[in-house]
Parts: structure tokens; sequence; C-alpha cells
């Protein structure tokens, strides 16, 4: 990094943007219903009277905090704040209700932390060579890519196959609603134009999660109990992060090399790196079979993978203008506005803001460290508010977040229609994380494969003549060959209890 760069990064007015944004983003993030990309987007007419270098400061300052503070309200509450966050809800959420809220997010702070170095370490070191591989990236390979994050989202589900997959579809069934991408026709929109844009995720996690919490918790009266009887203490709860930390140290490094290679894919971001470092986490632990239980191990991986693949993201953004994902569309909008285009060149004709950029994360993440204490600290109390007061007040803040994502009523239909949806299906053991998946990579796979089809004229076989796609392709159907398997395995245990009997009469 050059002494103008460094001089830039560490004058008053750049350290002083970057705590302010850091709070901020720390604030936006553990609020339910608002988003990282919300944040940024709120954040945008202020960049106006900034300089370029503090501008992108400012936005990677909030963009970090803000993706780790959507943990807060899915660990409290089961609200999560991101669709990232939903990969480890269940498992953050019951260790909360276990007395454990302070070590858990402790656990998933840190873990954030030391991704999002691994992210910029990686994004300093190797971005030409992350970004030639993501622009080897077509239709194809975007549409495999997300079918792994959507086949990831069974393969970590406590419920059975069946109804894991039922509910995935029900997410992408909810998905098609809006205009369509093949003809351009409204479909399930009834008539009301606020649907042609379909539907909103954040409606969707809040009605889902929030509200079918709510819900349930009437049903069974425990409005009237405290959410927790005890609470760790400050210096146990780091005592349990930092020995978490240290066992599953490997773990962590894994999830932070993969979270940044999978965000410098465009269109992947943090979404599919966290449910892929999940499902691998779960595949390679010594305890599968507590995932989705109030295990801590999954929580550490996803917190990793979450940050992580920020920095992976501002890979294509940076060296061929390409977002990773929404919170670097905006920042290449800025970019334009100040008269700097991102691409090839911009390591050689604006090397101080890509060194700004590399510094401005690792600062970022590590502001984030106190700040995220700070709110742990405060937002932990909120565990001993008893249900029949908290939950009214999440009602009233996850309906006010919801309609202003869309500035429509039918935002709050959403999440009162998809509410009464979430607490029929869990009722009935359906797993809520794969519905919420596939709302949000729904669009993704039927764009990338309508484009598919039509350079390939319809012929299937074109989705694996590219290298990458073939090895992504093969790589999907294994799991899902394996997803059978379980399926078809689970379906002989269930019966082989009534054979002896049968065979006995």
């Amino acid at each position: 990094m050059s002494i103008s760069s460094l001089i830039a990064l560490f004058s008053p007015a750049s350290l002083a943007v970057i705590a302010a944004c850091t709070l901020y983003g720390t604030f936006i993030g553990a609020m339910p219903g608002l988003t990282a990309t919300m944040a940024v987007a709120l954040l945008v007419p202020f960049t106006y009277f900034m300089d370029p270098m503090i501008a992108i400061s400012a936005i990677v300052a909030t963009t970090t905090t803000a993706i780790f503070a959507g943990d807060v309200p899915g660990t409290l509450m089961r609200i999560p704040g991101t669709p990232a966050s939903a990969a480890y809800v269940e498992d953050a959420y019951r260790l909360s209700r276990a007395g454990r809220s302070r070590s858990t997010l402790m656990t998933s702070l840190f873990a954030a932390c030391i991704g999002g170095l691994v992210g910029v370490a990686l994004l300093a070191l190797i971005a030409p060579q992350l970004a030639r591989v993501a622009m080897q990236f077509s239709s194809f390979e975007t549409f495999w890519l997300a079918c792994l994050g959507l086949s990831c989202a069974v393969l970590t589900s406590n419920g059975s196959v069946a109804k894991s997959f039922a509910s995935l579809f029900i997410g992408l069934f909810i998905a098609t609603i809006g205009i369509g991408v093949a003809v351009g026709y409204p479909r399930f929109t009834f008539g009301y134009y606020e649907l042609f844009a379909g539907i909103s995720f954040i409606p969707a996690i809040i009605g889902l999660f929030a509200l079918s919490e709510i819900l349930r918790s009437v049903q069974t009266r425990r409005s009237e109990q405290p959410t927790v009887a005890t609470q760790e203490s400050f210096s146990q709860a780091l005592r349990e992060a930092a020995d978490t930390l240290r066992g599953f140290k490997r773990n962590i490094a894994r999830s932070s090399i993969l979270g940044t290679l999978i965000g410098a894919l465009p269109g992947a971001g943090a979404d599919i790196a966290a449910w892929i470092c999940y499902a691998i986490s779960r595949r390679f632990s010594s305890h599968p079979e507590r995932y989705g239980t109030g295990y801590i191990e999954g929580v550490a991986d996803g917190g990793a993978a979450n940050n992580a693949a920020i920095g992976g993201a501002w890979t294509p953004a940076l060296v061929f203008g390409i977002p990773g994902d929404s919170v670097t569309a905006i920042a290449i909008g800025i970019l334009l506005l100040n008269g700097m285009s991102p691409g090839p060149q911009i390591f050689t004709q604006s090397p101080e803001l890509v060194h700004t950029l590399y510094g401005a994360f690792a600062l970022s993440n590590l502001a984030m460290l106190p700040a995220g204490l700070l709110v742990i600290m405060a937002s932990s109390h909120i565990v001993r508010i008893p249900r029949r007061i908290l939950m009214p007040i999440v009602l009233l803040f996850s309906l006010v977040g919801a309609y202003a994502i869309t500035n429509s009523v039918v935002a709050i239909w959403t999440v009162l229609a998809l509410g009464a949806l979430g607490y029929v299906m869990e009722a009935n053991g359906f797993p809520l994380a794969p519905t919420i998946l596939g709302i949000v990579l729904g669009g993704i796979v039927e764009d990338n494969f309508m484009t598919s089809m039509l350079k390939a004229q319809g012929d299937l076989l074109a989705f694996f003549e590219r290298p990458w796609a073939a090895a992504l392709g093969i790589l999907t159907l294994l799991v899902w060959a394996l997803l059978l398997w379980r399926a078809a395995r689970d379906a002989l245990r269930r019966r082989s209890p009534a054979s002896p009997k049968e065979s006995h009469s």
C-alpha cells in the first residue's frame, strides 16, 4: 500500500466515516426487516458529498457490519437479518433459548471478523486470478451454482427429504409470482400490479419466521414465560466463544477461503456461500446429527463464510465492473458518478482506490469487534423480556420494516399470508429454511435457465459442454442422487419395524 493511500485511509475524516458507518451498519443490520442492501441504499445520497475514497470506505464499513448484525435478530428472535443467516438460524436460536445467546453471537462476530480479514487478504493477493475464473461463468455455470445452493438447503435440513423438497418447491413457486422471464407476462398476480415485481424476500423472511413464531407462542401459551431463565456473563460468554474458535479453527479457515471464492462468482454473494459452507461443514463434521438442534459448529462456519464472501464479491466488481451482489452494484454506480470506471485499468489508473478499499475492509472488520460486542451486550437483554411484551413489539417492527422495503401494503399482506403458511408448515414438520432459499434463488435459477436454453436452442447437453458447467452440474446431480438415496433409506427404515411383526403373524 502506498504512502498516499495510507494517509488518505487514516485521515481524521476517513476514520470518522468508518467509525460512524460501522455503528450505522450494526444498528440497521440488527433491526428486524432491515438489510445491508437497504443500509447502503440509504447511504447513497450522502456519498455525493464525500471524496470517492471516503465514499467507498463508508460502503465497505456499512456492509461489513450489517451482514454480521443480521445474525442478532436471528439468534434472539428467530428472524434472520439476511437470507444467508437463515442457513444457521435454527442452531443460533436454539442456543439462545438454552441461555447461550451471548456466546453464540460472539462466536458469530469473531468468525465474521476472521472471515472478513481472510476475504480481503485473498482479494489483495489474487483478485485478478479470481476475476478470470469469475469471467468464465456464463448463465450455464450460474444456473448450476444456484441449483447447488438450493440442494444444500435440502441437504442440511433436519426434516425428511420429501418434506424438505416440498418446502423448497413452495419457495420456488412463490418466486414465480410476478412478470415471467421468458414471455414478459404476469404470473399469479391476480391483477395486482404491486405483485408484478414479485415477492420481496424480506417480507417473506419476516412472515415465515417472525409471524409464525408469534402464532406458535400464542398457541402454546408460552407468552407468560421469559424466553430463558438464565443468561451468561460477559466473561463466561467470551471464554466459550474463544474455546469455540480454537476448537473449530479449521472450519473457520475452510469457510473463509471457500466463502471468498464463492463470493467472487457473479450473482452468488453471501447467500449461496453461507448455505454451501454450512452444508460442507455438516458433511465433514464429527456430529452431523446435531446440526439444526443447537450446535455451534454450523454457526461458526456460516458466520465466517458470510463476511468472507463480501470481499470476494468485490473481485469481479473491481476487475471487470461486474457486480458480485446488490451492494457492489450500488458501489459501481457511485464510482461511475465520480468519474471512475471499474475494470482492469483501475489497478494502474487508480491504484489508490484499490489500496483504500483493501485498507477499509481491514479497518472495518477490526472496528466491527467493539461495535459488535456493544450490540451483543445491549441486545442480549431482549431475551429476558416476557414474550407477551416482546412479541407484539417484534410484530410491529416487522410490519414497519416490511412496508419500508416495498412502500406497499402488499408487503403487509405478504407477511400475514406467509406467516400463516409458515405456522402450518412447521406444525406439520416442514422446515422453513428451504422455502426462504427457494424465494431468494428462484429468480436466479429461472433467469439463467431460460437464458441458457435460448443460447443452446433447447439442447440440454449444452449445460455440460463447458468445463466449469460440467463440474458444477455433475456435483449438483451427485447431491441430488445422495438426497434420493437418503429418502429411500429413510423409507426402508420406517418400514423395517413393521416387517418382523408381519412375518411373525
